[in-house]
C-alpha cells in the first residue's frame, strides 16, 4: 500500500495556522506572567506567611498538581457558569491556565528561596530593610536566578498543554489542525506539521526567555 502525503493541502490553510500560533502564544504570554506573579506570592506565603494562608495555598498547591488539567479547564469553564460566572472559552483558558502554572511555579520558586543563605537574610534586616524590601531586593532575584531553567520549562509545558483548550472552542494551534484535516481529510499530514510548530515553538519560547530573565528580573 502506497502512502501518498500532501502537505501543500494543509498549508495552504496557512492563515488558519497562523491564527493559531497567534492565539497559542497571547495565552501563553499572559498566563505565564500572571501564573509566575501568583506563584512568587504563593511562595512567599508558604516559606514565611501566616499559618492560615499556609494552609490554603498548599490546598491550592495539592489539589492542582494532582489533578489533570483538562478537568481544571473544564471545571473553569463548564463548573464556574453553574455559580453564575460565564466566562468565553479564551477568558476561561487564560485562568486555568494561570492557576495551574501558579501552583507548580509556587513549588518550583519556593525551593529558590528556601536556598537563600540566613546569613544573607539576616545582613539584609542589619540594614534597616523591611520584611518586603528583603523579600524582593535580596531573596526574590537570587531565588529567581537558582531556578529559572525549570520555571523556563513549567512555562513550555503549560504552553503545550494550551492545546487541549480546543476542547472549548479556543482557536489555538491543535484547533486550528483538527479543523483543517476536518476539511481536506488530510489528518496526517495537518498534525505533522502542528507538531513541527509546537516543537519550533517550545524552542523559540525557551530561548527568549533565558536571554530574558538574566536582563529584566535578575542579574
Amino acid at each position: 500500500m502506497r502512502i501518498t502525503l500532501d502537505f501543500a493541502a494543509v498549508l495552504a490553510q496557512w492563515p488558519l495556522l497562523a491564527k493559531g500560533v497567534l492565539l497559542t502564544l497571547a495565552l501563553t504570554a499572559v498566563s505565564a506572567v500572571i501564573g509566575v506573579i501568583v506563584g512568587i506570592a504563593c511562595a512567599w506565603v508558604r516559606s514565611s506567611g501566616p499559618l492560615a494562608l499556609r494552609i490554603v495555598v498548599g490546598t491550592y498547591v495539592e489539589l492542582i498538581r494532582n489533578t489533570p488539567f483538562i478537568v481544571q479547564l473544564f471545571f473553569v469553564f463548564f463548573g464556574l457558569p453553574a455559580a453564575g460566572l460565564k466566562l468565553s472559552p479564551e477568558t476561561a483558558s487564560v485562568i486555568a491556565m494561570v492557576v495551574n502554572l501558579g501552583a507548580y511555579a509556587t513549588e518550583i520558586i519556593r525551593a529558590g528561596i528556601q536556598a537563600t543563605p540566613r546569613g544573607q537574610i539576616e545582613a539584609a534586616v542589619s540594614l534597616a530593610l523591611t520584611r518586603t524590601q528583603v523579600f524582593i531586593r535580596v531573596v526574590l532575584p537570587p531565588a529567581l536566578k537558582r531556578v529559572w531553567p525549570a520555571l523556563v520549562s513549567q512555562i513550555i509545558i503549560v504552553m503545550l498543554g494550551s492545546a487541549v483548550c480546543g476542547q472549548i472552542s479556543v482557536e489555538e494551534l491543535s484547533y486550528a489542525a483538527n479543523l483543517i484535516q476536518s476539511r481536506n481529510f488530510r489528518a496526517f499530514e495537518a498534525f505533522i506539521i502542528a507538531t513541527a510548530i509546537y516543537l519550533l515553538l517550545a524552542i523559540a519560547v525557551r530561548k527568549l526567555l533565558n536571554w530574558a530573565g538574566p536582563r529584566f528580573l535578575f542579574r
